[in-house]
């Protein structure tokens, strides 16, 4: 499926092409560490729970299994964390695609430069995200 060209007079973006291409190699940069961190974890997850069906119940100490058991659970959050932040990370960059990206969705303002830098996924301003705490 191909994408519209924006019409120029249509840009709601406040940047031009090439910081949004600046943008979208921070962006592409933090989404490639995300996948290789998504890798990590299940390959952990997979190993975790293959060892946990190893043990035998009578050589295995029930506090082990206990730690075990909540080290799986911390590192299928950090999955899921991770898995959530890459959909962000797609999500801003069909922004740029698009051309909207770098705009306040709630006071409709240009999101600082820094800001994006920082958290290149934000969709709020540092005004906006202040006022939601």
């Amino acid at each position: 499926m191909a994408e519209k060209p924006v019409d120029e007079n249509k840009r709601v973006s406040p940047y031009n092409d090439e910081e949004l291409e600046y943008f979208r190699q921070i962006i592409l940069k933090k989404r490639d560490a995300a996948e290789e961190e998504l890798g990590t974890l299940q390959r952990s997850l997979r190993e975790s729970m293959e060892n946990s069906s190893d043990e035998s119940a009578y050589s295995f100490h029930m506090a082990d299994a206990g730690t075990d058991a909540q080290e799986r659970e911390k590192t299928y959050m950090l999955f899921n964390r991770t898995r959530k932040f890459v959909k962000y990370l797609d999500d801003a960059v069909k922004r740029i695609d698009n051309k909207t990206y770098g705009v306040c969705k709630v006071t409709g303002q240009k999101i600082s430069k820094g800001r994006l830098e920082a958290v290149p996924h934000t969709q709020l301003s540092i005004e906006a995200k202040l006022k939601r705490r």
